[in-house]
């Protein structure tokens, strides 16, 4: 009962922000409004457009406007990569993480889904050779709890700058194999997809327990949709759930716009639109089923998901579930 009541939820929370959020994109297109993070274009793009101290580039992270520079620099130098997805890089599946850093920019921040791909970048040489060492500033208090640079981070959290080197890497072998007249191109863009949700995934499980003790200072809906939001990524994750800039911003439609408070009840928070409640409300569902079944539901969804055959037609399958009354045949597929 719970495999199918959560594969349920998950499908309502996918088909709800591809539909709904659809919708509000056209809007927003036809307003002229901005689909690019807050303060998009005051941020730095090149690395040596942030300070340069005592022969390194100097980065403050802590400030919204570097740390988006930090996203910036990064999609600008994955740009080429990108070039057959999309016109002006909006094909580019880093976008994700600008964005997500756009929506937090009003619900909160998140270093190691920033400065920890963005490190594991310089490592890989996707900037080419950097004239100078790049430091990352400290926060005031918690300075344990962060790394400051390539050398840094690598002593010190080896796995997740592997998986983010590793992302990198691909893109740079990738284009390396291009200019070989014996080979053709082998960029996959679901093989990329693949490097950079598994370093996602890696970044969010390495920073969620270290600073669990700092969800107590957070109301309760909003720290429960925290663990919640964490929870849906790993689903997501398992579809190589394109990133790029305008599925992002269809995805995050229906997101909260705000942070949550006490007094907010799903389904029915005031202020958020009926799709809002339900992703939520859906959001919640899978994660406690999740739980119930000692994480078993998440490895029965990624088993179903672990081919590009089956990612293909799951999403085939949930854009078809749209105008779907049941999903009762997709249940059966996938089960």
């Amino acid at each position: 009962m719970w495999p199918y009541f959560s594969i349920k939820a998950l499908l309502i929370v996918v088909v709800t922000l591809n539909t709904a959020a659809a919708t509000a994109q056209s809007d927003t297109d036809a307003n002229g409004g901005d689909i690019y993070p807050p303060l998009w274009g005051f941020a730095p793009e090149n690395l040596l457009d942030f300070p340069v101290k005592d022969n390194k580039i100097v980065i403050n992270p802590w400030n919204y406007q570097e740390r988006l520079g930090v996203y910036k620099s990064l999609l600008k130098a994955s740009a080429k990569y990108f070039m057959d997805f999309g016109s002006q890089n909006s094909g580019n599946i880093l976008w994700g993480l600008p964005l997500q850093h756009g929506w937090q920019f009003r619900t909160g921040m998140n270093y190691y889904l920033a400065v920890i791909p963005f490190l594991g970048a310089v490592e890989a040489g996707l900037y080419g050779e950097v004239p100078y060492e790049v430091e990352i500033l400290p926060p005031e208090d918690r300075r344990d709890d962060f790394c400051y640079s390539v050398g840094d981070c690598r002593s010190r959290i080896p796995k997740l700058m592997d998986e983010w080197k590793a992302y990198f890497e691909y893109l740079l072998s990738a284009e390396q194999k291009a200019t070989d007249p014996a080979k053709s191109s082998s960029f996959v863009l679901d093989d990329a997809l693949h490097h950079m949700w598994k370093a996602h995934v890696v970044s969010i499980a390495y920073a969620l327990p270290k600073f669990r003790d700092s969800l107590k200072y957070l109301a309760d809906p909003e720290a429960n949709f925290g663990k919640d939001w964490a929870n849906g990524v790993d689903f997501i994750a398992a579809t190589h759930f394109s990133t790029d800039l305008q599925t992002t911003n269809n995805f995050q439609a229906f997101l909260p716009q705000r942070m949550l408070v006490e007094g907010d009840v799903l389904p029915s928070i005031s202020g958020f639109s009926s799709q809002q409640n339900r992703v939520l409300l859906s959001l919640r569902d899978l994660n406690k089923a999740n739980q119930l079944t000692g994480g078993l539901l998440l490895k029965v969804w990624q088993k179903a998901m672990s081919t590009e055959a089956a990612r293909k037609i799951g999403r085939k399958l949930i854009e078809d579930l749209a105008s779907s009354p049941s999903f009762d045949h997709w249940e059966y597929t996938v089960i």
